[in-house]
Parts: C-alpha cells; structure tokens; sequence
C-alpha cells in the first residue's frame, strides 16, 4: 500500500483475479446446477431467447458502426447531421458500378433532379446524367482507377459528353486525380476535373458546386 493509502497496482491485480476466479466458480455452479437442466426442458424457449439476443447484438453493432462512420466523416470533413456521406475508404472498396451509384447519391443528396446512373455498356462515356435546378444538364463519368486519369481519357469524354448526351456541365470523377496533360486539357476544352481533394469534400458533405470552379459553371 502507497503512503496514501491507495493500493500498489500488482494488490489490485491480485484481487481482481481472486475476484474473478470466484465469480467465475459461482457462474459455472449456477449454470451446471440450474440453468443447463433448465435450457434441457425448455429448449424452444431458449431458441427464442437466443435467437432475440443475436438480432440485438446485430442491432447494437450496426447502431455503432454508423455511428462511428458518421464521427469519421464530421473529423475529416465539414458534413452536416442528417447529410449522407461517405469515407474515402468505402468508395475505394466499391465496385465501379457501386463508386457510381455512390456519385448518382451525392448528386441526389446535393439536389439534383432527375438523378439516374446510366453507365455500362454502349454508355458513351456517360455514367450518371442528372439536371441543376436551372434546368442545366450535368453529364458525369466515374473513374475509380487506382492511377490518376490520363489525357486520352478526358479526350474521350470531351468528344461525347456535348455532341452525344447535351452536357452542359461535362464532368469527370476522378478517384486518384488526373494527370497534368489531362487537366491542362481539361481546361481548354471545358470539362469539370474533380479530382481526389474535391471527391473528398463532396463525399463528405460540401456541395457539388460549392467545390467546382465558379467560371466552370458560367
């Protein structure tokens, strides 16, 4: 014991073992001598009972488990209670149709009208396609590649997102970036890059067009 009266932490751990030794030894009598005969007269009640039990432990930790996913994005982003959003590690372990969906609920979330994922095959270039409250048309293409964006991409993009859909708002999601040709490129010819900083924002909760360019939108 310290002069202070309070006890040495090898004491404590001492006791918590002698403790816990001798609750352990009351359970094990309890469970031997009244419960386990119990449970062998009343099984389908003790199904039930179980059964109960492991839907509010499912609960319990779906109830945690969003709740720790909603702290995360508040620490590493400016979202709002009540706004959907989601963490930079959970796009990355989608599947290409899912980062797109994904894409297709933000724009919904943001307000956008008549949100629709259209990507696959014969897309054109196309993934989701969704229209501003002016009426303006927002054609998007989702790369969720684990290197940046090239050129010839964008390039692409650019020679169907006007002629082919009526963009008036042609944008590339890009999850790891672009490369310098493809924003260079990007920049001349009028197409919206967001690149891994500005998907990390609006993931998190900022709008879409809080975060792109304001001449872009002119």
């Amino acid at each position: 014991m310290y002069a202070d009266g309070t006890l040495k932490p090898a004491v404590k751990a001492m006791g918590a073992v002698i403790v816990g030794i001798t609750l352990a030894r009351l359970l094990w009598q309890w469970v031997a001598g009244t419960a386990w005969p119990w449970i062998g007269e009343h099984r389908w009640w003790t199904g039930f009972a179980c059964l109960g039990l492991v839907l509010l432990a499912v609960t319990l930790i779906d109830r945690v488990g969003s709740r720790t996913a909603y702290d995360e994005s508040v620490r590493e982003g400016d979202a709002e209670p009540g706004v959907w959003t989601y963490r930079m590690r959970e796009l990355a372990a989608m599947t290409p149709t899912g980062f797109e969906e994904a894409c297709a609920e933000l724009l919904a979330r943001d307000g956008f009208l008549h949100v629709r994922r259209v990507g696959g095959a014969g897309d054109l270039g196309a993934d989701v396609v969704a229209w501003d409250a002016q009426g303006r048309k927002l054609v998007l293409q989702c790369k969720q590649y684990a290197r940046p964006v090239g050129s010839r991409q964008v390039q692409t993009f650019n020679g169907t997102a006007r002629p082919e859909h009526g963009a008036y708002h042609p944008i590339m999601v890009g999850f790891s970036g672009f490369t310098r040709p493809a924003i260079e490129f990007a920049a001349r010819h009028g197409i919206v890059l967001v690149g891994r900083p500005e998907l990390k924002r609006w993931a998190h909760g900022t709008p879409l067009y809080d975060i792109i360019e304001a001449e872009a939108l002119e």
